[in-house]
């Protein structure tokens, strides 16, 4: 099964006290990328209060989708989401172009790229 979509896994790490506030963001970014986002099919949002922190995972058609959450979504909340939590490493799953990946690590992200090399899906 021959796929462009990008997968992304990230963890964000609340500040002591600011995991509400964090999911709270959290679930404003889910239902904006739900109302205004067709490139992005899926986001499950998992918090654990013995890490203090959430874990994210997104579903992206291609790199234009994911460009647009990052550009346009994503991007406005950065600020908000830096001074709550800490970003923990940023797992990009797929073809991500070059530009992409440069924009991510500019963000201050420890960003890793990896590219499909078997699976499937059903």
């Amino acid at each position: 099964m021959e796929t462009n979509s990008i997968t992304v896994v990230y963890k964000w790490i609340a500040k002591p006290g600011k995991l509400d506030e964090l999911t709270s963001i959290y679930k404003g970014v889910t239902d904006a990328m739900k109302a205004n986002e067709p490139g992005a099919l899926e986001v499950q949002v998992y918090a654990s209060e013995e890490t203090n922190a959430l874990y994210v995972r997104d579903e992206f058609a291609d790199a234009h989708a994911l460009g647009y959450h990052l550009s346009e979504t994503a991007g406005p909340h950065f600020p908000s989401l830096l001074e709550i939590a800490t970003p923990g490493a940023f797992y990009f799953f797929g073809e991500v172009p070059a530009e992409m990946q440069q924009a991510a690590q500019g963000m201050g992200l420890a960003a890793e790229f990896a590219c499909n090399v078997t699976g499937f899906g059903r």
